[in-house]
């Protein structure tokens, strides 16, 4: 594993869901972490994780997030955490990308 890793020297890569592009950092067995920009409009659908917790801090934009049917407004500097095994989505309903630090932890 790198001690040092520059951003801007990584490729975005295609994500699972059409508008969502991330920059591995970490990828270890009980975890990861990495960057994910979200394109304007684009929605990562409700979704669970059954052996892993998730976290997202707002980069940039000010993303959606629902978690477990409640909505809640993102913007630069906050913490999102997604408890193992509860429905969350990321949404952007903006017309500009947003960027979140995204990473899980296996429970």
């Amino acid at each position: 594993m790198k001690n040092k890793i520059e951003p801007d020297c990584l490729e975005w890569t295609s994500g699972k869901v059409r508008g969502f592009y991330g920059k591995e950092f970490i990828n270890l067995e009980n975890g990861q972490v990495k960057l994910i920009k979200i394109d304007p409009l684009a929605v990562y659908p409700d979704h669970s994780h059954p052996q892993k917790a998730e976290f997202a801090y707002v980069v940039q934009g000010q993303p959606e997030f629902r978690i477990n049917q409640e909505c809640y407004s993102g913007r630069h500097g906050d913490f999102f955490i997604f408890p193992k095994n509860m429905k969350h989505a990321i949404l952007n309903k903006a017309n500009e990308d947003c960027v979140l630090l995204v990473g899980s932890i296996k429970n």
